[in-house]
């Protein structure tokens, strides 16, 4: 029950409640379904150790980052509320997941959930591409500026037009609430293609054709629709990883710059180069950023203000967190951060997991989050296999976000409970290391935000030099 409900709380986020409940939406059903989740969860996560978790604690301190940010930057208590209150949808999914995700079938659900979302944002966007009024096509771009916009983008909510670096036409394929931007949802789609590998099946063909590699293909060209900058790199990212590990840095390297080159050659971008001259008003905004995060260190600007002082957000999800948060709130992102990818990396890693204890299967009175999955028993090669899919995720999703402004979206604390949940199984079976203490986890997130901000510094002035 508790993990059908949070099916469908995740699925109205992404595609938003009106999409999903029809006119039921006038009813605030997604509500009533976080009502009835709450409901269902508190029993469960009194009796766990889900809130002991370094994630947990960074999730609550990013709420009252939030809180913080609008308080001191515009003395404003309801508007602090509101901050406060808008990050419970979002981290909500770390809970769900880790609450009522716990068995393998379950993650495999989550995989085909979000796969189902993917497939129906582009049958729409291909619908209306295919049906698309002639005078907005490339070969018309004369009369484009005759279009009332506002208009044109209510009757094609799948659809975003713009301009080339040639002065061109083209259309981007999008979705909505979550998605509503190209960019977003070509994160969510790299960051879909390695979790379809958790359907994978050793031996089983048609399977695998049919829940994996043929799914994934058209994930693919669902990332060439929308034609994202920022998520080619992210899966060019992810295949470099995911290659590296199997036949070596040089190699993996090779093949991803020649998928870049015949990428780029297939107008993947729609036209529009990668190149640090073309990014020049991203690196602007980056820069514009960074001077805010100067003059507000400790609690940032105030969540969602950037583009009342820089006209448009940053386009990097480390910047906006850090400019809108302060420090304060790039602290508790770290934190949750880095458990997350430490946890990920020890699943990921051969040589960190071992062949592990028995545990008993049957054992009703563990912790929901440390109680072992149902069903077959899982060994080392299941283990690393299910956290290379999520690690590559996770990766796919870090490397988009250098590119845009989506630092605390759903996806992220959604992939973070996965890894929880696959980490902790593997932990309750000795099979891996125990978590850090508190303090090494505060010191490494503290490390982390001094890093990510020093990074992006050295990247601006290494653009800077090249102009």
């Amino acid at each position: 029950m508790g993990f059908f409900l949070s099916v469908l709380y995740f699925v109205a986020d992404y595609l938003t409640p009106p999409v999903l409940f029809g006119q039921l939406a006038q009813y605030r059903v997604e509500l009533i379904l976080a009502a009835l989740l709450l409901l269902v969860s508190l029993p469960r996560l009194i009796r766990s150790p889900l809130l002991k978790t370094p994630q947990a604690l960074a999730l609550a301190g990013l709420a009252i980052a939030g809180f913080l940010s609008i308080f001191f930057a515009e003395h404003w208590l309801s508007g602090a509320i509101e901050a406060f209150l808008g990050f419970i949808p979002s981290i909500f999914a770390f809970f769900l997941v880790g609450l009522h995700c716990d068995s393998r079938n379950k993650l495999q659900a989550l995989a085909l959930m979000l796969l189902g979302v993917c497939l129906f944002v582009m049958g729409n966007g291909l619908r209306e591409l295919r049906n698309v009024d002639a005078s907005l096509a490339p070969t018309g771009v004369e009369s484009a500026d005759d279009v009332d916009w506002a208009v044109w983008n209510i009757e094609h909510p799948y659809l975003y037009p713009m301009r080339n670096g040639e002065g061109k036409f083209f259309y981007r394929l999008r979705g909505m609430g979550l998605m509503n931007d190209p960019n977003d949802f070509g994160q969510i789609l790299v960051c879909e293609i390695p979790l379809l590998f958790l359907l994978w099946r050793p031996k089983k063909l048609l399977r695998n054709l049919a829940l994996v590699l043929v799914p994934a293909g058209v994930l693919v060209y669902g990332v060439y629709l929308t034609h994202s900058r920022g998520a080619l790199l992210a899966l060019l990212a992810v295949i470099l990883i995911a290659a590296r590990r199997r036949i070596g840095t040089l190699p993996a390297g090779v093949i991803a710059v020649a998928l870049f080159a015949g990428a780029m050659a297939l107008r993947f971008t729609g036209g529009r180069a990668i190149s640090a001259s073309a990014g020049e008003d991203r690196t602007a905004l980056w820069g514009g950023s960074m001077e805010l995060l100067k003059s507000h260190l400790a609690f940032g600007i105030g969540i969602g203000r950037l583009p009342e002082f820089l006209g448009h957000t940053a386009h990097n999800s480390i910047l906006v967190c850090a400019a809108e948060l302060g420090f304060f709130g790039l602290f508790f992102w770290s934190l949750f951060l880095f458990p997350t990818l430490r946890d990920a990396l020890l699943i990921a890693s051969p040589r960190r997991v071992s062949a592990g204890g028995d545990a008993d299967e049957e054992d009703g009175r563990l912790p929901v989050l440390f109680r072992p999955w149902k069903g077959a028993a899982l060994d080392k090669t299941e283990i690393n296999r299910i956290g290379s899919c999520l690690f590559l995720s996770l990766m796919g999703f870090l490397a988009a976000g250098l590119f845009l402004s989506r630092a605390f979206v759903m996806t992220f604390f959604l992939l973070g409970g996965m890894i929880e949940v696959v980490y902790e199984t593997a932990r309750r079976r000795e099979m891996t290391a125990p978590r850090l203490s508190l303090a090494r986890v505060s010191a490494g997130a503290f490390a982390i935000a001094i890093a990510l901000i020093a990074a992006v510094y050295m990247t601006l002035r290494l653009v800077n030099l090249i102009h």
